[in-house]
């Protein structure tokens, strides 16, 4: 017996979950067109900072998180493709790792990857969902750093989460409280200051 929810089960499941977590209504999905397993199919040669990409990845980074999904499924009801979205949030997330060299902010991308994965494994109707969700992750990411950068130097306390999550250079390690060293250089790199 087949235990899988149905396809309108899932897109009604992911838009109220979606609603709850700040996504916001995310029934738009279900009326984007399907993705052949050859659109999906991404040439590396694609993901290239090229002028004809970067209005798009432009659009990506510039658009409100509250407005980006509904704005990027009207885009593709004009003609916007698969390998144009993934392109375009790759490179964003390329562009928008700080610091560098390449630290935390790499999540980003990895995100990104790994939805495309599960895009590729999903059915043709649902291969959309995957990449939205990695939208709404790097502007989430991209939220959190502009909110960094903007807080008001007496309103910051940082600290680590020892003995877990250890920042980039020492992953794989346990966390230790001397590491806070670490984030105050990120926190600093990211609101423009200098470490001392």
């Amino acid at each position: 017996m087949n235990n899988l929810p149905s396809r309108r089960h899932f897109l009604k499941t992911a838009a109220s979950a979606g609603a709850v977590c700040g996504l916001g209504d995310l029934s738009f999905l279900s009326r984007l067109p399907r993705v052949s397993a050859q659109e999906a199919r991404l040439d590396p040669k694609t993901v290239r900072f090229q002028p004809d990409i970067e209005p798009l990845v432009r659009f990506l980074e510039e658009t409100p998180r509250d407005k980006l999904l509904e704005e990027v499924a009207a885009r593709i009801h004009r003609g916007l493709s698969y390998r144009e979205v993934l392109a375009a949030l790759l490179l964003a997330g390329v562009r928008n790792i700080q610091p560098r060299p390449v630290g935390f902010k790499f999540h980003s991308v990895l995100v990104v990857n790994s939805a495309h994965l599960a895009s590729i494994s999903s059915t043709e109707s649902d291969r959309w969902l995957p990449i939205f969700w990695a939208i709404d992750t790097f502007k989430k990411s991209q939220a959190l750093r502009d909110l960094a950068a903007e807080l008001p130097a007496d309103r910051i306390m940082i600290e680590t989460d020892a003995p877990y999550l250890a920042p980039g250079k020492f992953r794989g390690k346990r966390n230790e409280p001397s590491y806070v060293v670490e984030i105050a250089k990120v926190l600093a790199e990211t609101r423009g200051v200098s470490f001392e």
